[in-house]
């Protein structure tokens, strides 16, 4: 079995978004089931646009559909706990962008979980892929980490 890589710190997100779990995230086991993680990178990835002026959920021409996502589970979670979820852009296509959000419990310096959300961004009529605007994409380029240089610093 290979070694499990350890969790994400706080300081290799580039943004943050902070969300309040819910009575009724946590499960007949006492934490916030599997199920809510994936709700929760959909709250921050969607969030965090709509703060920035870049989605209006309604209204948008274009916006972006959910096409892969996954997640690794580090430590447990329940409520009242805060979580932040960090942001960052691993991969920006011509209408695709990956995102990588960490849960982060309370003030801790370590992800509870981590994921990836993938978004092609589609005309709100067709259906069809579109290329990313301009604004959009300067909006995420601000959130690109040098996954070159993660890569070697996990060796």
């Amino acid at each position: 079995m290979a070694d499990r890589t350890p969790p994400a710190q706080r300081s290799d997100y580039v943004d943050f978004y902070p969300i309040q779990t819910r009575w009724m995230d946590n499960d007949a086991y006492g934490h916030v089931n599997n199920a809510v993680h994936y709700s929760l990178f959909d709250t921050a990835v969607n969030g965090w646009l709509i703060d920035r002026g870049l989605l209006d959920p309604r209204y948008s021409e274009t916006f972006g559909l959910v096409v892969e996502t996954g997640c690794r589970y580090h430590s447990e979670f329940s409520f009242p706990d805060r979580v932040t979820a960090g942001l960052r852009v691993a991969r920006l296509g011509t209408s695709s962008i990956r995102y990588e959000v960490a849960l982060f419990r309370n003030e801790e310096p370590q992800a509870a979980a981590e994921g990836f959300f993938v978004h092609v961004y589609v005309n709100r009529a067709t259906r069809r892929p579109v290329p990313i605007e301009a604004d959009r994409r300067a909006a995420f380029e601000s959130l690109m980490i040098d996954v070159a240089w993660r890569d070697l610093a996990a060796l």
